[in-house]
């Protein structure tokens, strides 16, 4: 899936990304997702590959400490905040 979810608004979004886990918890299928949005990458993931710039290099892979069932309250744990901000430094280094 690339940025399959870009083009909405934040509430549509998040809505999607809860409806996204529970089609996947359901069927169990493999789903990679690109994305620019590191919320939503730890959102929906169980590792995230943090990749570079041109050319496109996986510098990490980030497992993701959250049981697979997800909802919206996910987004203000601490645990949560410091996932996507250990994502973050990549991009603060890389500028």
């Amino acid at each position: 899936m690339d940025e399959p979810f870009g083009a909405l608004d934040a509430m549509s979004r998040d809505n999607l990304n809860v409806e996204l886990n529970k089609i996947w918890l359901a069927t169990k299928k493999t789903v990679i997702l690109i994305t620019h949005s590191i919320p939503e990458a730890v959102f929906l993931s169980q590792r995230v590959a943090v990749m570079s710039a041109r050319p496109g290099r996986i510098l990490e892979v980030v497992d993701v400490p959250f049981a697979p069932m997800r909802d919206l309250e996910l987004l203000g744990d601490a645990v949560f905040g410091d996932v996507c901000s250990h994502i973050r430094r990549f991009f603060k280094q890389a500028a």
